[in-house]
């Protein structure tokens, strides 16, 4: 049995992208298996923290071929000073993921800059730069009761799921710190964002530490560390906004790359003819944690709130229906078309999820197709005609034609890049400055204006020959060329209508870093943990006591 993947058109709209969960091809899930899999080494190469929790630590992996290692500082911080605006100047904890091991004059140099981030001054030895503000009374809660011996709340901790939110992460050269190039051929980061996921893998290490260092330095003899569980349910939270939102738009190989390998996953768990006893206990497993994970969601926003309960009900109901679907014929296939039938959209994303997880040995080996050298696609092929590439849009993009662009709601807002922080921001079309800067993110917009213009020339003309008469739709044509042999490449919806959440674009990227919990704070920006429930370094790595090289 083969079974086709899902369309784009389905996959790609923004109701579905803004129900997405994680999966086992997740970043962080790709990068844990390969620390695993290939017994990389742990060590905290160097810990000057003082009782009070200041000061700098180094957390080293040594992976088989390279060495990296987390350069954490951790300062005081005023209560005035402390926001996850990308506007903040000071945060509690700052990183730098270094290539090697830094000696004391490296270390002098991060302590220098490191804190400052963006205003500070870095060397192609700085892979990752992040930083990082506490949750302050879940943090003080947690010290001061393992001070005292005891645990602290476990529904208090759920309910925040992180001691530590990072407000930015950054990676690929920026600021100075090192290009993409200088690590791409390094097998074990050569995924989508591995770096950036391995830095914030040991920045959760670090937070634990660090409360744990806190709480035996106030409590002594009677202090106690955080119970196994309660320490694995924690992971580390983020702030993410509009800054992130356009990446789907403007890596559309990228794009394609992870959505193409997901729904392969998917249709080759679904192609299955039966489901053995261990499979299926997996996936009562995989389901339990899963519900456990939503009974700890917790979120006010207005629409994802309900979609949580339903989620809950959802869940509970397939658990109810699994059996018999999965004792059946084609149990995976069956599976995803009763959750296509009965349950939401919400939960027939998390069945997606689901199903792949007893499958790794069916599915894993996608991860490593996830990346993408995207400076050779985007060359235009000028000598397409105007016939053909009219009939490629006709393809390809018949579904712009859902939008009326004559109607204002359509094209209510515009994406354009701050001044002031170089970040995207969304403004209001006709309320607000800035429109004369847009950004091109409207897609569906302009690819009917291109249709709309390639009507009315030659249909035996050279593409080429056309852009030179109107150049301002080379970056359309340069879209289309792109989507015609990768059709998960488009977002499939009016990125600039009136009722466009840009959390939808934020929860389809964030869930294949891994990210869960997602709590939209409004429709433009939102929390999330990552690594929450996962292993820590000392429980996969071998734990090196020898000097590690640098």
């Amino acid at each position: 049995m083969t079974m086709a993947l899902r369309p784009p058109d389905e996959v790609m709209r923004l109701d579905r992208l803004g129900a997405a969960h994680p999966t086992r091809l997740s970043f962080l899930r790709a990068l844990l298996r390969r620390v695993e899999g290939e017994g990389w080494s742990y060590r905290r190469t160097a810990w000057e923290i003082d009782p009070e929790g200041f000061g700098h630590a180094v957390l080293t992996v040594v992976a088989p071929a390279s060495t990296y290692s987390l350069v954490a500082f951790s300062t005081p911080l005023a209560d005035e000073m402390r926001t996850d605006r990308v506007i903040a100047e000071a945060w509690d904890t700052s990183y730098v993921l270094y290539d090697g091991v830094p000696d004391a004059a490296e270390i002098a140099r991060l302590r220098a800059n490191a804190p400052r981030q963006e205003a500070g001054r870095f060397t192609e030895r700085d892979l990752v730069l992040a930083r990082a503000n506490k949750s302050v009374r879940l943090f003080a809660h947690v010290a001061e009761s393992l001070a005292n011996g005891h645990q602290p709340d476990a529904d208090l901790l759920a309910s925040v799921g992180y001691l530590m939110r990072t407000t930015a992460v950054y990676g690929n050269g920026k600021f100075g710190i090192a290009d993409r190039d200088r690590i791409a051929g390094r097998t074990e980061l050569a995924g989508p964002f591995r770096a950036e996921m391995l830095a914030v893998w040991l920045i959760r290490a670090f937070t634990l530490d660090l409360v744990e260092h806190v709480a035996a330095a106030q409590g002594g003899a009677r202090a106690t560390t955080l119970d196994p569980s309660l320490r694995r349910s924690l992971g580390v939270g983020n702030s993410t906004g509009l800054g992130m939102a356009p990446f789907l738009v403007r890596h559309p190989l990228l794009v394609h790359r992870w959505f193409h390998a997901r729904e392969t996953a998917l249709a080759r768990v679904r192609a299955l003819a039966a489901a053995g006893p261990a499979e299926q206990a997996a996936f009562r497993t995989a389901l339990a944690a899963m519900r456990q994970t939503v009974s700890r969601w917790h979120t006010e926003d207005p629409v994802q709130a309900p979609r949580v309960a339903v989620l809950a009900d959802d869940l509970a109901a397939l658990a109810a229906a699994a059996g018999p679907l999965l004792a059946g014929p084609d149990p995976w296939d069956a599976l995803y078309r009763h959750a296509c039938e009965a349950l939401s959209v919400e939960a027939q994303e998390a069945v997606v999820a689901l199903v792949l997880e007893p499958h790794g040995a069916l599915v894993d080996d996608l991860a490593e197709t996830m990346q993408a050298d995207e400076d050779t696609v985007f060359r235009i092929d000028g000598t397409m005609t105007v016939g053909a590439l009219i009939a490629q849009l006709a393809e390809h993009y018949g579904w712009v034609r859902r939008f009326d662009f004559s109607d204002p709601a359509s094209e209510a807002r515009f994406w354009y890049v701050s001044e002031e922080k170089l970040e995207p921001r969304l403004g209001e079309r006709g309320a607000e400055d800035g429109a004369e800067r847009e950004q091109p993110l409207a897609v569906a917009r302009d690819v009917s204006r291109l249709g709309a213009a390639l009507l009315a020339a030659r249909q035996d003309e050279p593409v080429a020959a056309f852009l030179m008469r109107q150049p301002a739709f080379r970056h359309v044509v340069r879209r289309a060329q792109v989507a015609i042999a990768h059709p998960y490449a488009e977002v499939r919806d009016n990125l600039v209508a009136a009722t466009m959440r840009p959390v939808d674009l934020l929860r389809a990227k964030l869930a294949f870093f891994g990210a869960s919990r997602f709590d939209p704070r409004s429709d433009r920006w939102l929390r999330i943990s990552l690594f929450a429930d996962a292993p820590f370094p000392e429980e996969i790595c071998r734990q090196d006591r020898e000097r590690i090289a640098s």
